[in-house]
């Protein structure tokens, strides 16, 4: 079993963004900023937050954060982001999911700003990716691309697994991770096949596939019951909290033994996942700024 870890990647790639935010402070007198909004008093949302602020202050990034009590209603959530929407000041606004009420968060989502939406999950900047056929065209028009996603496919790159005309079977349908990783594939030419927790023929799939994602959020569901191809990589995006700890959606006793490669939990995507936050601030600051600066 090879362990794709995520950590010494997005170590490297912090590095890359304080050197290009050391140049843009120096040449602009400005610093990229994100603001992070939270809803009420989530404990598990409240240690991402602080994560991430962590993150922003170590590559140079402004962090603004604003906390509204669990009652706070879509007009008092909608009016923020519309205040963060016409700050100049803000280059990115992130949106800490779940929010108490889940009913709200669709229409929260889009009244953020496009070009202010790091997370990617606006309807205008789920469009902008999946409608441009290469991933190398994603890449040079510098797209604010969902974080986990774009972290898998930097993860896969790093450790140079090849995409192109592999199959690739996606476990998980969610907004977040499921359908957009689907369509980063589909620009890297693979062959996509969509599964879910409903799926009647799982177990055939994961004997066939080249690549397994897994992001369903049931602790150690790829397990002893399902037959894996030999070489096989598996990307698992779970990370679930049980009372033996983390793990994730891949049971690692079975894989262990087998001839795969796999990433880590924790240590993996996760890792990359904040990494690509900051990335995309950066981004949306060059983008609002209309600089002339080498792709990230």
């Amino acid at each position: 079993m090879e362990m794709l870890n995520g950590r010494e990647l997005a170590k490297n790639i912090k590095k890359t963004i304080t050197e290009k935010i050391k140049i843009i402070t120096k040449t602009t007198n400005q610093n990229p900023a994100l603001a992070t909004v939270l809803i009420g008093e989530n404990p598990a949302s409240q240690i991402y937050i602080q994560s991430k602020i962590k993150a922003c202050h170590e590559v140079g990034i402004k962090s603004y954060h604003y906390n509204l009590s669990t009652n706070a209603t879509e007009r008092d959530i909608i009016n923020l982001i519309n205040d963060l929407n016409n700050n100049s000041n803000i280059n990115g606004i992130l949106l800490q999911l779940p929010l108490p009420q889940h009913s709200l968060t669709n229409n929260c989502i889009n009244t953020i700003n496009p070009n202010k939406d790091v997370d990617g999950l606006h309807p205008l900047s789920y469009g902008r990716f999946s409608l441009l056929k290469s991933w190398e065209d994603i890449l040079k028009s510098n797209l604010l691309v969902p974080c986990t996603p774009l972290g898998i496919m930097k993860l896969l790159q790093y450790y140079n697994i090849e995409v192109n005309k592999k199959l690739v079977l996606v476990i998980g349908r969610s907004n977040l991770v499921g359908k957009p990783i689907a369509m980063l594939m589909l620009a890297k030419n693979a062959t996509v096949i969509m599964a879910h927790s409903k799926t009647v023929n799982l177990k055939q799939l994961t004997a066939i596939a080249d690549i397994i994602i897994i992001a369903i959020g049931i602790p150690n569901f790829l397990s002893n019951k399902y037959s894996l191809k030999k070489g096989v990589v598996i990307i698992d995006v779970g990370i679930n909290r049980t009372q033996h700890g983390i793990c994730g959606d891949v049971d690692l006793d079975y894989v262990k033994t087998k001839n795969v490669a796999i990433s880590p939990v924790p240590g993996g995507v996760g890792t990359m996942t904040i990494t690509m936050l900051l990335e995309n601030t950066l981004k949306a600051f060059i983008n609002q700024n209309k600089l002339k600066f080498p792709q990230l």
